[in-house]
């Protein structure tokens, strides 16, 4: 069991990416902590309600996991969501809304979670990018502009604390079946007019391996990442994308 008696804290943990993560975590052997705004009916692992946007309600839930377990081991940095639109579809609330989650509630996160790894001299943290930490797309000005971001946080974040032995890597996911891609296409579908099944096939077949993955298999990825496997790995912008990025 690689990641035994292992303190991970995972936040946006309830759905999707997050949830196949903490249960992979906890079979691996660690103890998962779940934060999110939304409650998880999985009473198998630990949830905390946490709405990343608030500094002070992520610091509580850090601080919480920290006095209880006297460490925390492992951070994804999941919590995220998606908005569709070019700048002039986009509204000040809603990109005021995706910058909060996706950029200030991760920052947060990590802001929350780095002294405390600092002060162990240990710590493994992936952040979740997307494949638009490497490309653009139409209609996703905010969303990308968060997942640049993010990319860019991750090697300053790795440079500053390697020296700590605290190794930072981002997760860059393609297209994966989750409920944020299913709501993502539904917006699509708003805009454009275009026939949901005509706009799964064109994302499907958008990747060489020709296909929509499932949370699991970017789960492996993430654990790898947050292992000892991943070793010499810290700064890096790990592509899970079915080979998108690299047409």
């Amino acid at each position: 069991m690689k990641f035994k008696n292992d303190i991970a804290v995972v936040t946006g943990g309830t759905t999707g990416i997050g949830k196949a993560c903490c249960l992979r975590l906890k079979e691996e052997g660690a103890i998962v902590y779940n934060l999110d705004i939304a409650d998880d009916d999985n009473r198998e692992i630990p949830f905390i309600k946490c709405d990343v946007r608030n500094y002070a309600e992520v610091q509580n839930a850090v601080n919480y996991i920290f006095e209880k377990e006297g460490k925390i081991d492992l951070l994804f940095a999941n919590a995220g969501i998606h908005i569709t639109g070019n700048i002039e579809e986009t509204s000040v609330e809603d990109f005021e809304n995706v910058l909060s989650v996706n950029l200030k509630g991760l920052f947060y996160t990590v802001k929350s979670v780095i002294p405390l790894m600092k002060e162990q001299k240990k710590g493994r943290i992936v952040l979740m990018g997307s494949d638009q930490s490497f490309i653009g797309k139409s209609r996703s000005s905010a969303y990308g502009l968060t997942k640049g971001a993010i990319g860019q946080l991750t090697k300053s974040t790795a440079i500053d604390y390697a020296e700590f032995n605290i190794r930072v890597n981002c997760i860059c996911p393609g297209t994966i079946m989750t409920p944020l891609v299913l709501k993502a296409m539904d917006e699509f579908h708003r805009l454009t007019k275009i026939d949901k099944d005509e706009i799964y096939k064109s994302w499907e077949g958008a990747q060489p391996i020709k296909k929509i993955a499932e949370p699991e298999e970017i789960a492996s990825v993430v654990c790898f990442l947050l292992s000892d496997e991943s070793s010499f790995i810290t700064g890096a912008l790990i592509s899970a994308d079915g080979g998108y990025t690299c047409q």
